[in-house]
């Protein structure tokens, strides 16, 4: 039988394994400008070290030692959730129309919009939009029935013009793999003056926290919006490249077409400066045009 020593070692060990493992998933998670969950992040990171300093150093008790030792091999709470495909619809198909709450935001907008209509909001059908980007066409095809109220925003402020003449600000090439557009300063802090709820597929969840710590995988060609924590959607929205592992809290309102995604590819073979930041090979949005 080993000694005290050596299972106080191994245990400890593994939870450094573990800790290092969930701050390789945290990373990966790394929210779309999201500053909300870093809190929860740091807190539940902050809560596993608090444990292994109960048990470190050559304190010899050997009821502490066996506690961590179940928690690390028993209940396993480092241990990260397998990722799963996002559902193919919502959890209720919703009414032909709906009303959508477009709440003005304390921040100064980075282009002036007007708030989009919010009532009657069609829950059918799709809307083709096209973006001219550097590179070529992208088209999107827009989603109702998963997002009308995200979808219903989107058309709105192309028509607008609100996303002419931008650049796609950051490009993700390693975890996730995403090309983030649609704030006319480029920041990543930018939005239209308003923010609005999230709708699929956080409405398969009960609570924020469930959804913060589930994992789903964003599949190649879909078209999300990114945010800064729940309730917050505004102009900002990313394209996926590839297989993206993702909390399902990213608001899914379309797809991208092959022309669109071979665009997008060629932008991600140019890398970005640490594999997370403005995209080395331009992907600039000259005109958003709406058909459909």
């Amino acid at each position: 039988m080993s000694s005290n020593q050596e299972r106080r070692e191994a245990a400890k060990q593994k939870l450094e394994r573990q800790l290092k493992e969930r701050a390789e998933h945290d990373r990966r998670r790394k929210q779309l400008t999201i500053a909300a969950a870093v809190g929860g992040v740091v807190l539940v990171v902050g809560a596993a070290v608090a444990v292994f300093a109960v048990t470190r150093g050559d304190d010899t008790d050997v009821a502490a030692e066996d506690e961590i030792t179940n928690i690390t091999d028993e209940q396993d709470p480092f241990e990260a959730p397998e990722p799963e495909p996002l559902p193919e619809a919502r959890s209720e198909a919703l009414p032909p129309t709906v009303d959508c709450d477009y709440a003005e935001s304390p921040m100064e907008a980075a282009r002036e919009a007007e708030l989009p209509p919010t009532s009657d909001v069609p829950t059918e059908g799709t809307v083709d939009v096209t973006l001219e980007m550097s590179g070529g066409p992208v088209t999107l095809t827009l989603d109702r029935a998963k997002s009308p109220c995200t979808v219903n925003s989107f058309v709105s402020l192309a028509e607008q013009g609100y996303y002419n003449d931008t650049e796609c600000h950051r490009l993700t090439t390693g975890g996730i793999f995403v090309l983030q557009c649609g704030d006319p300063s480029a920041s990543g802090a930018g939005g239209p003056g308003y923010s609005f709820a999230d709708e699929f597929p956080a409405d398969q969840y009960e609570s924020p926290e469930e959804i913060m710590y589930a994992q789903t995988v964003y599949a190649r060609g879909t078209v999300a919006m990114a945010n800064a924590g729940p309730g917050t959607n505004g102009s900002q929205f990313f394209l996926v490249y590839d297989e993206s592992p993702l909390p399902p809290a990213y608001n899914v309102f379309g797809t991208i077409d092959d022309e669109g995604l071979r665009v997008i590819d060629e932008v991600a073979e140019g890398g970005a400066p640490g594999n997370d930041g403005p995209p080395n090979n331009p992907a600039d949005i000259a005109t958003v045009t709406v058909r459909g």
